[in-house]
């Protein structure tokens, strides 16, 4: 028979790894045509309507790639666009979002001593700030604020630091800040979605109908993919620290989110800079290393690293992997094969925090990490790591026996 848990953890592989090569293709089309842009030089002798020009070598061939502001003599029958590298970076995203912090809301979504809701509840909750967040943005920038670029990138950079502490007010620490992710890159796609495709079609649909284009579908288009051009380094950050919990579960997480949003702007000004011929600005990086440097004082000094939900009782959803009969064996296996790193105070050398912030020194958090335990120390070998701690194979038959037990209600084999 094949089990629900290893379906589980090899969708979860499959769509991550979609996610991964889509969010490759966007953002690097998007890097590309940033500096490709910026880069485009008005040269003599050059066709009417091209506003600029480079030339590029890339892959033992030269290429000449001009930019029309308005459309050529002849529009061309085919354009490549590119959307479906966003629209599938998302897809995929939320589909990882779905399997992971949906599916497993009582472990990775809730914190009940932060935000006592149940996982249907924080799922809304979660659901509700992403559309409402974008729809709160959208007509920010189509209001007449819109118009001040400086002033509304000010309050765009408040709202996500409202939204940074809204997160980590409601989800846990690793839920918040994948979330402050997956709000921002809503933002990113919607804009190439419902703003930045749909205008450039009524652009073309007006050159091929001989009508002159309202420049102000130009501008909301060249507004919007400036924004997304500032947001993706935080975005990739955010999906990130799901592996480092000094990131996303201590006192001052939120303001380390704001801080973060602060480097994308300093490292993407770099490159904007130099990609325009302006100089390179140096100073940005120097700034950089600073807010870095800020960053890993606020999660370090004074001590503030937070556990999830210490000591707490076992959560109803766990409480079956708690009461088997199995359980007291499989916690003796635990504790004396994993508790030396995966404790609030590490005893192995080396270990200073417990590694993605998982702790094994209680029922419950034993319980609320059944199926972890049971794929990564049961049927794979993944823990510990290169089995430092000698765990046999009967031990790791035990961990199963736990495990099916707790899930089927019956005593397994």
């Amino acid at each position: 028979m094949f089990e629900l848990a290893i379906f589980w953890e090899w969708a979860q592989f499959a769509v991550r790894w979609l996610h991964v090569v889509t969010a490759i293709a966007w953002i690097g089309s998007s890097f590309y045509f940033i500096a490709l842009d910026l880069g485009l030089i008005a040269r003599p002798g050059m066709p009417e309507g091209v506003s600029g020009e480079e030339w590029q070598v890339h892959g033992g061939g030269f290429y000449n790639i001009q930019k029309y502001m308005v459309a050529p003599e002849r529009m061309p029958e085919h354009l490549v666009w590119f959307k479906w590298e966003s629209y599938m970076t998302w897809v995929s995203g939320f589909l990882m979002l779905v399997l992971v912090y949906y599916g497993g809301a009582d472990l990775f979504l809730v914190n009940r001593s932060v935000l006592d809701v149940s996982a249907w509840v924080a799922i809304l909750i979660s659901l509700a700030s992403l559309s409402i967040g974008w729809l709160f943005y959208h007509y920010l920038c189509k209001s007449p604020l819109g118009k001040h670029t400086v002033g509304l990138m000010l309050l765009l950079y408040v709202l996500l630091i409202l939204m940074a502490w809204g997160y980590t007010h409601v989800f846990t620490g690793r839920a918040a800040f994948l979330h402050m992710g997956a709000f921002t890159a809503t933002i990113m796609t919607a804009n190439v979605f419902f703003v930045i495709i749909p205008n450039q079609k009524i652009v073309v649909a007006d050159l091929k109908a001989g009508r002159v284009p309202d420049p102000k579908l130009g501008k909301e288009a060249k507004q919007r993919s400036t924004h997304n051009n500032y947001l993706t380094l935080p975005v990739i950050f955010f999906m990130l620290s799901n592996h480092y919990p000094l990131t996303f579960a201590t006192t001052f997480n939120w303001v380390i989110a704001a801080l973060v949003f602060l480097m994308g702007v300093t490292i993407r000004h770099y490159f904007n800079t130099m990609h325009a011929r302006k100089g390179q600005p140096n100073w940005t990086w120097l700034l950089t290393a600073i807010i870095f440097i800020l960053m890993m004082w606020l999660s370090t000094s004074p001590r503030m690293f937070t556990a999830e939900d210490p000591n707490m009782a076992v959560a109803p959803a766990f409480e079956k992997f708690a009461q088997d009969p199995h359980f007291a064996s499989a916690k003796e296996i635990v504790s004396s094969r994993c508790s030396m790193c995966h404790a609030a105070e590490p005893v192995w050398e080396g270990i200073h925090r417990p590694p993605l912030n998982v702790r094994f020194e209680t029922d419950a958090e034993i319980a609320s990490r059944a199926g972890q335990i049971y794929l990564q120390a049961a049927r794979s070998h993944a823990m510990p790591p290169g089995n430092v701690t000698s765990m046999t194979d009967d031990e790791r038959a035990k961990l199963v026996a736990w495990y099916k037990s707790s899930t089927s209600g019956k005593k397994a084999e």
